[in-house]
């Protein structure tokens, strides 16, 4: 499933668990997944409420104690334990763990220090946890893999923060914001917060017009205000990608998005290249492929180019980070088409062999043989690839 976040007014923590509750989420699941956390103290409530005319719903995080324990400033090392101590499963305490390392990593360069020597003031209050862990765990229980955004609303005006009177957007939110597509309307309000510039910073694989989805369902959560201008309100539309289960005209399926991942690079040894490669194709790459380019000052160098599933984005970007000698990346979601593809096997005087057909109009197919079955008869019989090839062709 995928789910299209419309940040028209915005995003914050509490809209986005109002439109996944919306969605269909129930409440009681919710407080459940996150009873999981080591966290007391709070409260989930829901209400319907109307914000510029149009129907929405608020969700709420209710301290019981105002300035009780834990709604203190905490470091990456108190947020990382109550995330690793806690009974979430693995794939949600990976996600609650980045998003927070970007939260943190965000505070640092604003504040000039390390990630691990800030502290989050009211960011890593409880309702700010909660916020979160109740954005995956909501995702989660939809069962949406891929997230799209459209470009993000940032309000305009300042915000009274714990370090005193801030401009919108507040420091950490445009920090975490760095290359996305962002515009600021007239309305005076802190529209999108750190928490909701987090979610959807690490969330989404791409930003830009909806992508091509049979849409299921539509939530539509509130923010605090009221506004004349325009509703305070963030709509997630849900649905399965047309591309994945519908093919059009001449077996070419319906257009999906794929994640883009690219980084220049001129200073790494080329063995490194093959390693790196590998790793990318056993984690899932779809493609890996590297072009040729000349860099400043005319020295040569190389464009490296991933093309993944946007859910596995993420780790594509781990591996390249960590594998070369990049200190940087860029990425961006595309559109594709491609054509109806079916694997089969053909007999020939060398054994079996796999090949793929795709599909060109109503009666021509294409097809071709699989590379790594027709090396290994090639080995296996002492005879030259291109004639394994060939037999592969004649279908003997």
């Amino acid at each position: 499933m995928i789910a299209y976040f419309d940040c028209f007014s915005g995003i914050s923590g509490d809209m986005t668990l109002g439109a996944l509750v919306d969605a269909g989420v129930p409440l009681t699941r919710l407080r459940t997944g996150l009873s999981r956390l080591p966290l007391r103290g709070y409260q989930l409530t829901e209400k319907k409420v109307t914000r510029a005319g149009l129907r929405a719903t608020k969700v709420d995080v209710i301290i019981k104690q105002a300035g009780g324990p834990g709604q203190g400033a905490r470091k990456w090392k108190d947020i990382r334990s109550i995330i690793q101590t806690s009974s979430l499963s693995k794939p949600i305490k990976q996600k609650g763990l980045s998003v927070f390392k970007r939260l943190f990593e965000a505070e640092a360069r604003v504040h000039g220090s390390r990630y691990d020597r800030v502290h989050l003031h009211e960011l890593g209050a409880i309702d700010c946890i909660v916020d979160i862990f109740g954005s995956l765990i909501g995702l989660d229980i939809l069962g949406i893999h891929t997230v799209h955004a459209s470009p993000v609303n940032l309000g305009s005006g300042s915000v009274m923060t714990a370090h005193g009177l801030l401009p919108v957007p507040a420091p950490a939110s445009a920090e975490l914001l760095k290359g996305i597509p962002v515009y600021s309307s007239p309305v005076a309000f802190e529209l999108t917060t750190p928490t909701g510039a987090a979610l959807i910073s690490s969330l989404a694989a791409g930003f830009g017009p909806m992508p091509e989805i049979n849409i299921s369902k539509i939530g539509v959560g509130a923010g605090n205000k009221d506004f004349r201008e325009q509703p305070n309100i963030l709509r997630i539309m849900v649905g399965k990608g047309a591309g994945k289960t519908q093919a059009g005209e001449g077996g070419i399926q319906a257009g999906d998005m794929i994640s883009v991942i690219e980084t220049n690079i001129d200073d790494m040894n080329p063995q490194i290249y093959d390693y790196l490669m590998e790793r990318l194709f056993r984690a899932g790459a779809l493609d890996v492929f590297l072009t040729q380019i000349m860099m400043k000052k005319n020295r040569p160098g190389i464009t490296l180019t991933v093309l993944s599933d946007p859910g596995k984005r993420d780790e594509m970007i781990d591996i390249i980070l960590r594998e070369t000698t990049s200190i940087g990346l860029r990425f961006y979601s595309a559109g594709r088409k491609v054509l109806e593809r079916t694997i089969t096997s053909k007999n020939t005087k060398y054994g079996t062999v796999k090949v793929k057909v795709s599909k060109v109009g109503s009666s021509q197919s294409r097809m071709s043989a699989e590379y790594e079955d027709c090396r290994k008869i090639a080995k296996k019989f002492d005879v030259p690839l291109l004639e394994v090839i060939k037999a592969v062709a004649r279908n003997r």
